[in-house]
């Protein structure tokens, strides 16, 4: 690290971004990828601007970063995938859609897998050993 401080406007589009995943303004998210914020930025916890889309049930929103290039193999800090957080939410929508983009249900610590045998969700479960 440089040692240089981060730009207060910096920070304030960080953060901005970040609550664009968490709340679903999918078109303004997109809008602001398309105009260079990298897709894969992550938060101080390594949480991806998909893990949030995920986590908070927002399937439009994943969807438009999955189309933009997000990796859906990314785990944050805590070793939680994308895949893993729209199963803990029981977004069946998210969690094809992540499928369908190639996302690994036995990827992270917990794994999606992991995540819907220890909370009793046979929905999920059901998705994720779905042929593909």
């Amino acid at each position: 690290m440089s040692g240089e401080p981060i730009d207060p406007g910096v920070i304030e589009l960080a953060g901005r971004v970040f609550d664009l995943a968490r709340g679903g303004s999918t078109s303004e998210l997109a809008s602001y990828i398309d105009a260079g914020v990298p897709v894969n930025l992550t938060n101080d916890k390594g949480d991806t601007l998909l893990t949030l889309a995920a986590y908070h049930g927002h399937p439009e929103t994943v969807g438009a970063l999955l189309e933009r290039g997000a990796d859906h193999s990314r785990a944050n800090d805590r070793g939680q995938t994308a895949l893993a957080a729209a199963v803990f939410r029981q977004s069946a929508d998210t969690v094809t859609r992540l499928l369908a983009a190639g996302a690994d249900p036995d990827a992270g610590s917990p794994s999606a897998r992991a995540t819907a045998t220890f909370f009793e969700l046979p929905e999920m479960t059901g998705l994720l050993d779905a042929p593909r």
